[in-house]
């Protein structure tokens, strides 16, 4: 894996048949669909993928599966969140053993942290690690930041390799663009896909974002776009991603409509099923149409921008 990372790397959804069985002919069209867009990497097990809902063989089924069938054509990085340690490393042990590239972490979700506990996890887990690892940051779900300062710390660890942050919060992220500048081999992605333009502004170096799983070529092209300083195009893809956002997020009024928005989508794309893990269930009739008559306007818009 080439450092550091950098573009679109999917957090992609994990497609379900019932509670405990991968839709595996979907997940097969639903990888090549989202390699045919170019994008750089693939994150399964995320928040996008469900990972913390599906229960540990089905989590090892997913990670050899992805990775054979990948075959090292892009790195796949695995999420290892999870409350128990000893959990969390011997996902990491199974995913060194059938081909992953990297891991991916956040805080233990169940009761907060201190961040000197933080630390101390850290330095504990990449003892433990077959692979390297990125830090996430998503403090909505875990409660938990990585502080600057905890990062900052991080960066002394060379097996730690990156950041992704999902906090929304652009300070943040600057601050945090500025830091990494001590670590060339670092990665820094957004992960809100409205940000993206503006984290690559920042100095970001690409995005983990889920519409990518429905239009991996949209966002290539915006961080493309940008790298050849054509901003003009590079803002005019962003707005398209907004309205991908727009069309499929915030359908219902739970935080479980954007996965379940794309995974609708897709199943309308007839890429793979939309099955949720529990407790979430897949839109109902009123919610699927709307999805697929919002399907065919983007898919026009695409059209206009040459990204069909």
């Amino acid at each position: 894996m080439k450092l550091p990372l950098t573009g679109i790397i999917p957090p992609m959804v994990t497609p379900l048949r019932n509670r405990d069985e991968l839709d595996v002919a979907g997940l097969e069209k639903l990888i090549e669909h989202i390699l045919a867009g170019g994008v750089n990497g693939l994150f399964i097990l995320g928040t996008t993928g469900e990972g913390p809902s599906l229960s540990y063989r089905l989590r090892r089924e997913l990670v050899e599966r992805v990775c054979k069938q990948v075959q090292n054509r892009v790195p796949v990085l695995v999420g290892i969140t999870d409350t128990a340690f000893v959990e969390s490393v011997s996902l990491a042990r199974h995913s060194a053993e059938v081909g992953a590239s990297a891991l991916v972490v956040a805080p233990p979700y169940y009761l907060p942290e201190a961040q000197p506990e933080l630390q101390e996890y850290l330095d504990h887990l990449v003892a433990e690690l077959p692979l390297p690892l990125f830090i996430y940051n998503m403090p909505a779900l875990t409660k938990v930041h990585f502080e600057l300062d905890t990062v900052r710390r991080a960066l002394d660890e060379p097996r730690i390799i990156g950041l992704k942050d999902s906090s929304g919060d652009l300070n943040y992220f600057k601050n945090a663009a500025q830091l990494i500048k001590q670590r060339p081999d670092w990665t820094l992605l957004i992960g809100p896909e409205e940000k993206l333009f503006e984290s690559l502004q920042l100095g970001g170096f690409g995005g983990v974002s889920g519409g990518a799983n429905l239009f991996p070529k949209l966002y290539v092209q915006v961080v493309a776009a940008h790298r050849a300083g054509n901003l003009a195009r590079a803002q005019d893809l962003q707005k398209q991603i907004q309205r991908v956002s727009d069309s499929f997020y915030r359908i219902g009024k739970y935080s479980s409509s954007i996965i379940k928005g794309i995974k609708c989508a897709l199943a309308c794309q007839g890429i793979c099923d939309d099955f949720m893990a529990e407790p979430f269930h897949r839109f109902r009739a009123e919610e699927r149409n709307l999805v697929q008559t919002r399907l065919k306007e983007i898919a026009a818009e695409m059209s206009k921008l040459n990204l069909e």
